[in-house]
């Protein structure tokens, strides 16, 4: 059911003019789209049970997603509930739906609150629609017993209420205390300077593109006289499988060298093994490479 174009009043208003099913015409409904795939049985379902995805969404109002943007996720979960509905199971579609309408309303919601993911893990999305109450009653009750509770005894008893780990609750506590800031905001008027500027450069540092540069520098030597120990066929062979592109198969060679492909094989393991005794000579250096 699209709602390009309409508010959230008039969708609502269009869903309580909607028919109430009874448990039979339910099942035919949800038979016919399960069964003949019949689009007017699967508009008439949802259609009917559209309050029931307006009322799931508004419970999430607070969270300060627009009310049209819920009601459309909240749809799009009806309509997969409709498409996963087995009628033959004795269960009436509104209880099968109520936990598709959710999850959809309830990962739209995470994926928008911050621009960085807030929790994908069944723990976090517990601590991210429950974390607040469940501190607001444990902190009342705390106060009634004549016990107030410090952040840190407030946390454990967190984590045992949702049954989650004390990381996930002071993870989640500190996204929630916040909302999310330009890298490019000043972080005070004394010093001017931006958030961006206090973070690691990932980049290669200068020191490390130099020693790079120089390992690989003395690498390509070092193969380039190995490979000169190697006679010209056993030369030719290792280039073509290995120091080129996608390198050629045994097989091609055999053909190209006049050999079966088991004495290709047999050759280069043959050179691979003079390389690494050549190699091997070099210096000490190079054990820390072939380690």
């Amino acid at each position: 059911m699209a709602l390009d174009g309409y508010t959230d009043r008039n969708v609502s208003r269009q869903a309580m003019k909607a028919e109430l099913l009874d448990a039979e015409t339910e099942v035919q409904l949800a038979r016919a789209w399960r069964d003949f795939r019949d689009e007017r049985a699967l508009h008439r379902l949802i259609t009917a049970y559209m309050r029931l995805a307006i009322s799931m969404a508004a419970r999430f109002r607070r969270y300060g997603a627009p009310m049209n943007d819920l009601i459309q996720e909240a749809s799009l979960g009806l309509m997969k509930a409709a498409d996963k509905f087995d009628p033959d199971r004795g269960v009436r579609f509104s209880t099968y739906a109520v936990w598709w309408i959710k999850a959809g309303v309830q990962d739209y919601v995470m994926r928008n609150w911050s621009m960085v993911r807030t929790g994908s893990t069944s723990s976090q999305k517990s601590l991210f629609f429950n974390l607040r109450r469940v501190q607001a009653r444990l902190e009342r009750e705390g106060w009634e017993r004549g016990e107030p509770l410090d952040p840190v005894a407030l946390r454990r008893q967190v984590a045992e209420e949702l049954d989650v780990p004390l990381a996930d609750v002071e993870m989640m506590e500190g996204r929630l205390s916040g909302s999310d800031f330009s890298l490019n905001a000043v972080q005070s008027v004394e010093e001017g300077r931006e958030w961006i500027e206090a973070l690691e450069d990932e980049g290669v540092q200068a020191a490390e593109a130099v020693e790079a540069a120089h390992d690989a520098e003395l690498l390509r030597n070092w193969l380039a006289e190995a490979l000169l120990g190697l006679n010209p066929r056993e030369r030719y062979i290792v280039a073509e499988r290995k120091l080129k592109g996608e390198g050629r198969t045994l097989e091609s060679l055999g053909v190209e060298l006049g050999l079966s492909k088991e004495r290709i094989r047999q050759l280069e393991a043959a050179a691979f093994a003079k390389m690494r005794r050549n190699l091997e000579g070099q210096s000490q250096e190079l054990r820390h490479f072939l380690a």
